[in-house]
C-alpha cells in the first residue's frame, strides 16, 4: 500500500493592489526608543515577477508565483535603524447593512453589504462569486475587534429587498432574492451559519445590522521582514580588512581600496609630539570628501 504525500502550500500570485504594506521603524533594539509606524502604497514597492521563456508558463502574462520584487525607497529607508516591513492582504472595512435571509431559502442567512459603504477602489472586488473565501472579523462598539473570530465567506451576489408575508413573529424582515441586475446590495454567505444537529438553536453568530466589519483575502499568509540600515555591511568591512592599501610616506596619506581598486576612504596618518620632541600619539584622522586623486592604486603601485 503506497501513501501519496501532498503539498499544501500554494505560491501566491496576488496583485499588488490587493496586498497592505506596513512599516515599523525604531532608531535602535533599546526597550526606550521611540517608534513610528506608518503605511506605503503597495504597487509602489512591490512588484510580481512574469515567467520567461526559461521559467517556462506564459512568458510576461503569467505571474512567476510567490516572488516578488520589495523595492526600498531610499528617501523613507533614510536613517540607520531597524525597519520591521509587514505584507499582509489588504483590509476591506465597511458596515453590515443587514442580517438577512432568502426569500425562496429560508434556512439560508447571510450579511447584506451597501456597495456603497465600501471603499471606492475596492468595490471592484465586490462582483459576483469575487468574494468567496474571503474572511470577515467583527469590531466591537468601542473599535476594537472581536479576538480570534471570523466567518468565510462561501458566496456572493448581487440582491434585492423583497416583502414578505410573516406567518411568525420569529422570522426576520424585510427578506431578499438573488438579481442578475447589478445593484447596490450584495448578499453574503457564510461558514459556519448553520446550527449542530446536536443543538439546533445554538445558532452560531454572523454579525449584526450597522456593526462594522474588516473583509480580508485570504490569497496569502502576511509576511514580516526584518530590515536593518547600516553604515556598514560585510563587503565594506571586509574593504578594510582584505582590500588593497597604500600610505604615502612624504605627506603621510593612508588610501584603502575597494575590490575594484577604486579609491574608497583616505586618512592622514601623523604623530603628535611634545616640547622636547618626544612622540605622544600617533594619529589617524579621516580626511573626508577632501579626497587626493592622485593616489590612485595604479598610480602608486606603477
Amino acid at each position: 500500500m503506497a501513501l501519496g504525500a501532498y503539498g499544501i502550500k500554494r505560491p501566491a500570485d496576488t496583485l499588488p493592489d490587493d496586498m497592505e504594506v506596513i512599516v515599523h521603524y525604531a532608531a535602535s533594539r533599546d526597550v526606550s526608543t521611540t517608534t513610528n509606524l506608518f503605511t506605503m502604497a503597495a504597487n509602489t514597492v512591490l512588484s510580481p515577477h512574469y515567467h520567461n521563456g526559461s521559467t517556462g508558463g506564459n512568458s510576461g502574462v503569467e505571474i512567476l508565483g510567490g516572488l516578488y520584487d520589495l523595492q526600498l525607497p531610499s528617501t523613507v529607508f533614510a536613517q540607520k535603524g531597524i525597519y520591521t516591513v509587514y505584507v499582509r492582504p489588504a483590509e476591506i472595512r465597511c458596515k453590515i447593512t443587514d442580517c438577512g435571509i432568502l426569500s425562496s431559502l429560508p434556512n439560508v442567512k447571510g450579511l447584506v453589504i451597501d456597495i456603497n459603504n465600501v471603499p471606492a477602489q475596492f468595490r471592484s472586488r465586490f462582483q459576483p462569486h469575487n468574494l468567496v473565501g474571503y474572511r470577515i472579523e467583527y469590531l466591537q462598539l468601542n473599535g476594537e475587534k472581536v479576538h480570534n473570530f471570523y466567518r468565510l465567506v462561501t458566496s456572493n451576489f448581487f440582491c434585492q429587498p423583497v416583502t414578505a408575508n410573516l406567518t411568525s413573529p420569529n422570522q426576520v424582515a424585510p427578506r431578499y432574492t438573488y438579481t442578475n441586475s447589478q445593484t447596490e446590495l450584495i448578499f453574503c454567505t457564510l461558514t459556519p451559519t448553520s446550527a449542530p444537529s446536536n443543538n439546533p438553536n445554538a445558532i452560531p453568530f454572523i454579525g449584526q445590522p450597522g456593526q462594522n466589519i474588516i473583509i480580508t483575502n485570504t490569497f496569502f499568509n502576511p509576511i514580516v521582514l526584518d530590515i536593518e540600515m547600516v553604515d556598514h555591511d560585510f563587503e565594506t568591512l571586509a574593504i578594510a580588512l582584505y582590500g588593497n592599501q597604500s600610505k604615502s610616506i612624504d605627506d603621510g596619506i593612508y588610501t584603502l581600496y575597494d575590490f575594484a581598486d577604486n579609491i574608497y576612504k583616505q586618512y592622514d596618518l601623523y604623530e603628535v609630539r611634545d616640547q622636547y620632541n618626544d612622540q605622544l600619539y600617533e594619529v589617524r584622522a579621516n580626511r573626508g570628501n577632501n579626497i587626493d586623486f592622485s593616489k590612485t592604486f595604479i598610480n602608486v603601485t606603477v
